[in-house]
């Protein structure tokens, strides 16, 4: 994920984003166990989808959201709803 990406997921400003992948900063610990999960969900995303699908997947409504998209999910602070749901699609992939 780009880094504006994940400054929009995480409610950050892209320049920070940059100082973390840099070693110039750390974010606090809040911010890095949900930097963490987001990882985890992108990760696994990767399984099932390319990049940009990942990407789209991410920051568009999911009909198992109820049209939620899952990027709003996650800047809610509701990344464990998103990583269940990233688990059953996986799931159901792999069946």
């Amino acid at each position: 994920m780009k880094n504006f990406d994940v400054a929009q997921l995480l409610g950050t400003r892209v320049e920070t984003v940059s100082r973390w992948n840099q070693g110039h900063a750390y974010p606090h610990r809040n911010t890095e166990k949900a930097l963490l999960e987001l990882e985890y969900i992108v990760d696994q995303l990767s399984d099932i989808y390319e990049p940009n699908e990942a990407r789209q997947w991410l920051f568009s409504p999911q009909r198992l959201l109820d049209g939620i998209s899952p990027a709003s999910l996650i800047q809610e602070g509701r990344i464990e709803d998103v990583r269940r749901l990233v688990n059953q699609v996986r799931d159901s992939v792999f069946m």
